[in-house]
């Protein structure tokens, strides 16, 4: 029996229920359960950044309503934030993405210790930036651990690691490895080894077939890695302020922002600092996915 047959005998009284209100008009009902997180996103997400974007537009002294972005970019203590922020963030992502290739790649199979030394890895998480800051200044401070054995060797002045641009890109690497690890490892590990298997039964050694193999089919992944690692260095505000030197060497966009809004209490400027950050991660974001793009283009292109 046809629908429009089962449709006519239903009774005038009997309204269809909403599975098949939905069915009739091509709609998964299932789609309903995607109301709260939506809701989620607008609340904690979208209003947000809607509100700082108008409040940018709004100078406190008045005037036109660019006058805050064009005080940024006139200000050179403001605008060098901007190239502060990348020459942190830059490195770290990057140095965080090549050091997790080669561990994810021994780490992907079988090993003996490999949960113990996962384990270790990720935990930087748990410790959180603040208190990585607090170990990194006990740690590598004049008086500290490392120039006590630098002392013993013979070093006459103790290392300058903390304060300055070294010890907040430490910090940076050492709080956002454990996010580049695990998704390294979780793309290696969905790579079909079969691949790799093969190339070896055809001669290849392991640095032709991580090179030829691996390596083109973790790029995408990669490149997706460096952007989530970015991100987490580019918002850069404890490190920064604690073993950073937060009025020279790491001004951060994120703590001209900061102070901007509660020390100033200039909100409208601070809105647009943080307005700026985001333009500026969502251009070096869409310049890694364009090459990621090209990238997956290239080499599906040639076997076409």
């Amino acid at each position: 029996m046809t629908a429009v047959a089962e449709k006519a005998e239903r009774p005038a009284a009997e309204k269809p229920s909403l599975r098949h209100r939905l069915a009739e008009r091509g709609l998964d009902r299932t789609l309903i359960l995607l109301a709260p997180g939506l809701l989620f996103v607008v609340v904690l997400f979208v209003y947000p950044v809607l509100y700082g974007l108008q409040l940018s537009f709004q100078p406190t002294e008045g005037g036109s309503p660019f006058a805050n972005y064009s005080k940024f970019f006139s200000d050179s203590y403001l605008f060098d934030t901007v190239w502060i922020t990348l020459r942190l963030a830059l490195p770290a992502a990057l140095v965080n993405v090549l050091a997790s290739v080669p561990i994810a790649y021994r780490m992907r199979g079988r090993m003996r210790g490999k949960r113990l030394l996962t384990t270790m890895f990720v935990l930087p998480i748990t410790l959180g930036t603040v208190l990585t800051a607090e170990g990194l200044i006990r740690y590598l401070d004049p008086t500290g651990w490392f120039n006590k054995v630098l002392a013993l060797f013979g070093a006459d002045e103790p290392a300058e690691l903390v304060h300055n641009y070294t010890g907040v890109l430490l910090s940076l690497i050492i709080s956002g490895f454990p996010f580049a690890f695990l998704l390294t490892l979780s793309y290696l590990s969905g790579i079909d080894p079969t691949l790799e298997q093969a190339a070896a039964t055809l001669g290849a050694d392991w640095r032709k077939r991580f090179r030829y193999i691996t390596l083109p089919l973790l790029a995408p992944g990669l490149a997706i890695t460096f952007c989530l690692t970015f991100v987490l260095a580019f918002s850069v505000f404890p490190s920064a302020y604690l073993v950073g030197l937060p009025q020279g060497d790491t001004r951060v966009m994120s703590i001209a922002a900061y102070e901007a809004a509660f020390r100033d209490l200039d909100y409208p400027l601070g809105s647009a600092i943080a307005m700026l950050m985001a333009l500026v991660m969502l251009v070096v974001i869409g310049i890694v996915l364009l090459w990621r793009s090209t990238l997956y283009r290239g080499s599906t292109g040639g076997k076409g």
